[in-house]
């Protein structure tokens, strides 16, 4: 105002030189100007042009700060300040507000649990899915085939389990049959050791028969040679007899009685010769017989030793078989062992069948929640890896996370309202309520946390992650909230 003020007085100056009425005119449009403007009371009536000018030339070296109007817009300035000053401390007070805020909320990466080439693709960015849709497919012929091998696996398994099961029960059966088999064996290879110990008794006592029998028949033999010497002493006697008679008979001195009695006793010695003649042969013939039978008596003996051996030698063969049976139940641990081994397979070949089958419906990858598509980045005939990010799903249901400086949480507690302004949206106001606050800064749970031991310590005002949900759902149609949008929260904290 001073310049405004001041380009006039230079001009009415310039104005007055020239001309003396151009100059009064002049001094009382500025006097009119000044009055207009408040720093001069409207001039008396019958004062003089002098004294009215001397006036205004004096009102208009006045300061700016003395003139009434700048003191009254001056104060009303004051007041509106006062007045605004006091509300904005008041709610400032109130509420925390914080710049350092983004939209968070869950981000669903969608990868693939086998590797193989991908048949197909069923969406696009930014689609809208619902849950249990299909996103993308695998080849899965790969994984049929894995599928139908385990199955014939599992198969295989059984049957062999079935043989070690029926292997079982046969060996306990055979085992059973065995023990009989192998008892009877060694009851009779018994019996027939004491039947052939009792033939050999009954052998030896025929040979002490057959031994008596040729010292008999030696005995008679010995009685028929002693008779048949004796028979031969008296033949010898009776035909010296015979010729005495004879030449006795021809002499007249013996009677034909006395010399047919001579004749008669020569020939009974003769024949009583024979006779013990052919005895001696029969007591040979007896003993040679006799001789025999001792012989086939100790061969039958030697036999029957032998058949004792080998009735023994039957028994200790029984035994062994015996033995051999009673390890049926042992046989039958092995077979019931086999059996559990071949169960254990069996469980080991549905757990790979099943595990086919997963893998073969892990080739249809499905949306785990409803939500929006986002950041794909696969197509069909490319070669996916398990854990290979090929899309991402984020759901509807976001939050605000707002970073805080410590001193802004005295008063903060959950619970309490928030207003929500969306730097996407300025126009629109978002109503929300504090649902937690983080145990520990950011610093705390970052990369590589702070060590304030090492070196030099410069306190830094820390920041606290403060979740605030929605009071409700966002529409997502008409406004859309994403993770990572800017947004600037105030926390009603009284």
């Amino acid at each position: 105002m001073s310049s405004v003020t001041e380009e006039p007085e230079v001009a009415q100056q310039d104005r007055q030189r020239e001309s003396p009425v151009a100059g009064r005119h002049d001094t009382a449009e500025a006097r009119k100007d000044v009055a207009g403007d408040g720093d001069e009371a409207p001039a008396a009536e019958g004062e003089s042009p002098a004294a009215q000018d001397a006036r205004g030339a004096e009102a208009a070296k006045r300061p700016l700060y003395k003139r009434p109007l700048f003191l009254l817009v001056a104060g009303l300035v004051l007041v509106a300040a006062a007045v605004f000053g006091v509300r904005y401390w008041l709610y400032a007070r109130a509420h925390e507000s914080t710049d350092d805020a983004f939209i968070d909320g869950h981000i669903v990466q969608i990868s693939p649990k086998v590797s193989g080439y991908v048949a197909r693709v069923y969406v696009t960015d930014n689609q809208e899915v619902k849950e249990g849709d299909l996103l993308a497919e695998i080849d899965p012929r790969d994984f049929e085939a894995r599928l139908a091998e385990a199955q014939a696996a599992l198969a295989a398994g059984g049957a062999r389990l079935k043989e070690a099961q029926t292997n079982v029960e046969l060996t306990r059966a055979t085992g059973r049959a065995g023990v009989q088999q192998a008892s009877s064996s060694v009851r009779q290879a018994s019996s027939g050791v004491e039947a052939a110990r009792a033939e050999t008794a009954a052998e030896r006592a025929r040979i002490s028969q057959a031994a008596s029998g040729v010292a008999t028949a030696q005995a008679n033999f010995s009685q028929a040679e002693a008779q048949v010497a004796a028979a031969e002493a008296e033949a010898v006697r009776a035909s010296a007899d015979v010729e005495r008679y004879g030449e006795l008979y021809a002499k007249d001195e013996v009677s034909r009685q006395q010399l047919d009695q001579a004749v008669a006793a020569a020939r009974t010695a003769a024949a009583n010769l024979e006779a013990a003649r052919r005895r001696t042969a029969a007591a040979e013939s007896q003993v040679a017989e006799a001789r025999a039978a001792q012989a086939a008596a100790e061969e039958t003996a030697r036999r029957a030793h032998t058949q004792v051996a080998a009735a023994q030698a039957q028994v200790g063969e029984a035994l062994g078989r015996l033995s051999q049976a009673n390890t049926a139940p042992q046989q039958v641990a092995v077979s019931q062992a086999q059996a559990q081994t071949h169960g254990a397979t069996i469980e080991q070949l549905r757990a790979q069948v099943e595990q086919a089958r997963l893998e073969l419906s892990y080739t249809k990858i499905f949306a785990p929640e409803p939500g929006r598509v986002t950041r794909k980045s696969v197509e069909e005939g490319a070669l996916v890896q398990p854990g290979q990010a090929l899309m991402a799903v984020v759901p509807g249901d976001v939050w605000v996370t707002a970073n805080f400086k410590e001193t802004q949480l005295d008063r903060m507690r959950p619970g309490q309202s928030v207003e929500i302004e969306v730097d996407a949206y300025p126009e629109r106001t978002f109503r929300g309520h504090v649902d937690s606050i983080q145990a520990g800064t950011g610093s705390a749970f970052s990369l590589i946390p702070p060590e304030n031991a090492t070196g030099n310590y410069v306190k830094v005002v820390q920041r606290v992650p403060v979740k605030i949900v929605f009071d409700g759902p966002p529409d997502p149609k008409n406004r859309l909230l994403a993770p990572g949008m800017s947004v600037t929260p105030e926390v009603r904290v009284r």
